[in-house]
């Protein structure tokens, strides 16, 4: 293996975001570090484990509404983490097997993973940047090689922008991404809130491990990333309560108050 294998760019002696989440969903993609970091604040906060879950089927649940109901076709997922059970890919192109994803990620643990996102459809394509949030318009137009960027696209940002200390360079990120979108375009956002004693003190034992720190914030926050777009309903809620009949969540048995977690989707007009 070359020295610059994005398996030799590993580094296991401390927590991963993506590995960590991915212990959290039930994954096998974690080293002992993460599972010993995961175990420690779910004795802080148990109710991580269902922020992860409901994060997840938020997930599947807004890309079954934008390529159903809206009739998307196209997504660029950025910040996509660890292959689990139904990718952004899998679930777009169950509903419309012609539809293309692009996903983002500039971490060596997701590039390493990569082919397993690389799957598709014979009608639709799929494929994997090795890129940075940070360059917007970098990020545009290499996936404008695989998207057509004059036609809506469901521009997909779960449990990343967390990972963006300051708050109005998150929202002026998001804001550029958007502005290389067309109308008809949706945002799709999820995010770990600070609204519980419980969930405040999870991120701050995460941010002390030594890995890439996560900041939780208020929700008012989580609904600025919105600015200027048409809210789907029900709007900005959390991860549980966006329209959980959709997948048959309702009464799933997470109580919509013990997650810790807001979500929305917003379309440019």
């Amino acid at each position: 293996m070359s020295d610059d294998s994005p398996r030799d760019r590993i580094d296991t002696s401390k927590p991963h975001s993506a590995r960590f989440w991915n212990y959290f969903v039930g994954g096998k993609d974690n080293y002992e570090v993460d599972r010993e970091i995961g175990d420690q604040i779910k004795s802080i906060f148990p109710g991580l484990v269902d922020v992860a879950v409901t994060s997840r089927r938020f997930l599947g649940r807004a890309v079954g509404h934008l390529a159903g109901e809206q009739g998307v076709r196209q997504f660029l997922d950025i910040g996509t983490g660890l292959p689990t059970a139904d990718n952004t890919h899998e679930v777009a192109q169950r509903v419309a097997p012609d539809a293309r994803i692009v996903y983002v990620d500039n971490d060596p643990i997701v590039l390493a993973h990569a082919n397993a996102l690389l799957t598709s459809t014979r009608e639709g394509r799929t494929a994997y940047l090795d890129a940075d949030l940070y360059d917007p318009e970098a990020v545009l137009k290499a996936a404008a090689g695989t998207l057509d960027l004059s036609r809506p696209v469901g521009l997909m940002i779960l449990n990343t922008l967390g990972h963006v200390a300051d708050y109005e360079q998150a929202r002026e990120l998001v804001r550029r991404l958007m502005a290389g979108l067309p109308s008809g375009s949706h945002l799709v956002i999820s995010d770990s809130t600070a609204t519980s004693e419980g969930m405040i003190a999870a991120s701050e034992a995460y941010n002390a491990s030594g890995a890439v720190p996560y900041y939780v914030r208020p929700v008012a926050e989580i609904a600025g990333f919105f600015d200027g777009l048409e809210l789907v309903e029900p709007g900005v809620v959390r991860v549980s309560e966006w329209r959980p009949e959709i997948s048959g969540d309702a009464g799933s048995g997470v109580g919509s108050d013990a997650v810790d977690a807001y979500c929305g989707v917003g379309r440019k007009a």
